[in-house]
């Protein structure tokens, strides 16, 4: 009887398949092209959806107030962060609006400030030191870092800093507008200066608060009232150009649709936030602070509205702050010298 081998051994071979050689796997090279190419792919979805979650989301991303750092802070105890001469209050600007205020005072006046009541403070504001209604940007509220530190620095200087947090940021309610912000820092003006006496007050801007703050003086003006004095620092000429030149926008700007998904959202949503316009009708003192180096807002910018207001019926300074110190956007209340330019302009307030 014959084996039946060889038949066996050609169908084996047909097939390709030797007994005891492995099947051929796929090269590393192979495996990393294939996660490139999908990387590539990534890469172009989100650079094609931006511009699309950018014309749909945009009041989202000019008052970034759901993205509420720090956090694990309850901005009710502001002894958490070092303020224990601090008080949170709540005040309402129009009828549904709440809004979260904190008030330091001079930090001359720390001790005596301890376990005293909203009543005292308020009493405090009509001593006679300079009074300071504090504007924050467009993200966070007003317990983050750059602001407590800016509270500090006034405060030490023998100033009273009340820190608005705008409807809709924070422990505020409501919903962020342009106008809306503008009627929250102007009852804040007016809840003050019916409690501060002689005391001048002055507001201070930060990023999109300059827009606040140079909004709530021109409507002061048509109020037939002068503020006594404003600071702009990080300040854009107008929210739209804002928009063109901050560095995420550089890999869109020279395309065709830029003004389609970009910019013009901006003007359905009624945004402006106009200080070159507002400047051109500001009376008030004014003083402009701009790091060299600021990655958000070209100091090109502050130099452009400090040539506006030198045209206005305000006197205007402008301190330029070193690139190499490295405080870009939000780091200004580090410099040893900004307490003596703050300084010189209060004495410029008696002028």
């Amino acid at each position: 009887m014959r084996k039946r081998t060889g038949n066996h051994y050609s169908k084996e071979n047909s097939i390709g398949v030797k007994a005891g050689v492995p099947s051929v796997q796929p090269k590393p090279s192979t495996r990393w092209l294939w996660w490139f190419k999908r990387g590539i792919l990534a890469v172009c979805l989100i650079y094609v959806s931006v511009p699309l979650m950018v014309r749909l989301f945009i009041k989202h991303l000019v008052f970034s107030h759901r993205v509420r750092v720090p956090f694990f802070v309850d901005l009710n105890q502001p002894v958490e962060l070092s303020l224990n001469h601090t008080v949170n209050m709540y005040l309402q600007s129009e009828h549904g609006i709440s809004l979260g205020v904190w008030h330091t005072v001079p930090e001359s006046q720390w001790k005596e400030a301890q376990g005293k009541d909203l009543e005292w403070y308020q009493k405090s504001l009509g001593y006679g030191n300079l009074i300071v209604l504090y504007f924050h940007g467009n993200g966070g509220t007003r317990a983050a870092t750059n602001r407590v530190g800016l509270t500090n620095v006034l405060s030490n200087m023998g100033y009273h800093v009340l820190a608005l947090e705008y409807r809709g940021f924070g422990d505020s309610s409501g919903e962020p507008t342009e106008d809306g912000l503008t009627t929250d820092a102007l009852y804040l003006y007016h809840w003050v200066k019916a409690r501060s006496g002689n005391s001048r007050v002055i507001f201070w801007g930060h990023s999109l608060g300059t827009g606040v703050a140079t909004n709530a003086a021109v409507k002061l003006i048509e109020q037939g009232i002068v503020l006594d004095g404003l600071i702009i620092e990080g300040a854009f000429t107008n929210l739209r150009q804002g928009v063109t030149d901050h560095p995420y926008a550089w890999y869109y700007r020279n395309l065709p649709f830029f003004e389609f998904f970009f910019l013009e959202p901006l003007a359905e949503k009624k945004l402006i936030f106009s200080n070159e316009e507002n400047l051109k009708r500001l009376r008030s003192p004014l003083m402009i602070l701009h790091s060299e180096d600021d990655h958000l807002v070209p100091i090109a910018m502050a130099q452009q509205l400090y040539e506006i207001a030198q045209n206005s019926e305000s006197r205007v300074k402008m301190s330029r702050f070193d690139g190499s110190h490295g405080y870009r956007h939000n780091g200004l209340y580090k410099d040893h010298h900004l307490p003596d330019i703050i300084r010189e302009f209060e004495q410029s307030l008696n002028l």
